[in-house]
């Protein structure tokens, strides 16, 4: 049996003329309004697949997990990319295939440092990437303005929402369908200041706070000062911990193993780099919802002349796609993360890699949070909720075109708004589902079926 192959059919070496052809073909077989569907099946249970995925976490992170989920219906939303993948795989799609970012909502975009020193602005989270239908992504991230928005906006404004998200996705497919080739893979969306800053829809403070941070470079983490001895990682409960006393010895050792394969999957110059420092200590760190449970830890590495680095390693696990459409190519899902994200990134961090650690587990492993400017939406005013929209489908868009023909997917979508206005219909029918799995995530906790702490403790 041949292995599946590491990306999408690449079409763009025939004439444009036969790929818009294709694309325009394409709506025979899935019309654009029929997007806007959403049947939910009869067997449906989320609270069984949360409890299934549950099975490889660790247990002792569950009831965070499932507290934290339970804030609200966005709040389940992000912990519940199983879910909704499921869900999505019974839609229509018309049989394009993306390197997929696989949880696409809007806080998992945000700004980070380019290996050129910039801030820019892109997907930031990639846990879930792998090769499946482009449609996945794009009603993820529109039901999610949906979701988010809730409590601040009446039906027909977070409808809007959701349809300049496709909105844009579609209209930025066109211009790229229409740009040389190279032109667009090379592509930044640059954060320079106030004004570009503005017109995504972020604050920008956030912006001049990172931008700080990455002239500066800050620790992230504290770090103790041992007193001549090398330096160690200060505990911050619930955040960041060390393994009891008995386990830390052989944390550690995997943890120094994990570095080792890690090293080599790296490119001889980038190798070099991280070879200049030894690790000195590590932790476990809890991280933002969906990871919730997985293996995540921080690396302390220090040079010979004390210089620290901060490394995050985190557990690669099985996409929550890979059931539902193409499995990974990849032995290691460390590395399919890797891939996947240098893929759809206009520009990846220089010290991204993978490897293999700690209880067997699979990881992935970068520079810790350089220069992460994450997206604030508590009390964001209307206007800026429909720019940071609008900048999140141009920036999915120019992901996908990276590995999908934005030909033949340009001509699929056209012209019309009748995309736009299907993907807008199915985020709200999807936002109802999701208050309504958030309900019954608040009665499996206090019926008992899940366990919850009351609170991050």
């Amino acid at each position: 049996m041949a292995e599946p192959d590491p990306l999408p059919p690449q079409t763009h070496a025939q004439p444009v003329g036969q790929r818009e052809e294709q694309g325009r073909a394409l709506r025979e077989r899935c019309r654009r309004g029929a997007h806007a569907e959403w049947n939910p099946a009869g067997h449906r249970d989320p609270i069984d697949i949360l409890i299934e995925q549950g099975k490889s976490r660790l247990p002792e992170l569950l009831p965070l997990r499932h507290a934290r989920m339970a804030a609200s219906p966005f709040a389940f939303l992000r912990g519940a990319a199983a879910v909704m993948a499921g869900d999505l795989a019974t839609t229509p799609s018309n049989g394009l295939l993306v390197q997929a970012a696989g949880d696409c909502h809007c806080l998992n975009f945000g700004g980070f440092a380019t290996p050129e020193r910039r801030l820019s602005f892109d997907i930031n989270d990639f846990d879930e990437t792998a090769i499946a239908p482009w449609e996945w992504d794009v009603k993820r991230l529109a039901t999610s303005f949906a979701v988010a928005t809730l409590e601040e906006f009446d039906k027909a404004t977070r409808r809007d929402l959701a349809e300049a998200v496709a909105r844009a996705y579609r209209e930025r497919m066109a211009g790229i369908a229409a740009a040389p080739v190279l032109e667009t893979w090379y592509q930044v969306l640059a954060l320079d200041g106030d004004k570009s800053a503005d017109s995504i829809g972020l604050d920008p403070t956030i912006v001049d706070k990172a931008d700080r941070a990455l002239k500066h470079r800050p620790p992230l983490i504290t770090v103790e000062d041992s007193g001549g001895s090398a330096p160690k990682l200060t505990d911050k409960l619930p955040e960041l911990y060390h393994p009891k006393p008995a386990e830390l010895p052989e944390f550690l050792h995997g943890v120094e193993a994990m570095l080792e394969l890690y090293r080599q999957s790296l490119i001889a110059e980038r190798r070099i780099l991280v070879e200049r420092y030894r690790l000195v200590d590590a932790a476990y760190k809890v991280v933002g919802v969906g990871s919730v449970g997985t293996l995540c830890g921080v690396a302390l590495m220090v040079s010979g002349n004390g210089e620290t680095l901060q490394l995050q390693f985190k557990e690669a696990a099985a996409s929550v796609l890979e059931a539902f459409g193409r499995p990974s190519p990849y032995a290691n899902h460390g590395e399919r993360v890797v891939r996947g994200q240098r893929l759809l990134q206009a520009a990846s961090d220089i010290l991204l890699g993978f490897g293999g650690g700690p209880r067997g587990k699979d990881f992935y492993v970068r520079q810790l949070r350089d220069a992460k400017i994450k997206p604030v939406l508590d009390d964001l005013p209307e206007r800026n909720f429909r720019r940071y929209a609008r900048t999140c489908g141009e920036v999915l868009a120019r992901a996908h075109a990276r590995s999908a023909d934005a030909v033949v997917l340009s001509a699929y979508l056209g012209n019309s708004p009748a995309f736009d206005q299907a993907i807008g219909q199915f985020a709200l029918a999807y936002a109802a589902q999701t208050e309504s799995d958030h309900a019954a995530l608040v009665d499996a906790i206090k019926a008992g079926r899940l366990p919850a702490s009351p609170q991050d403790s």
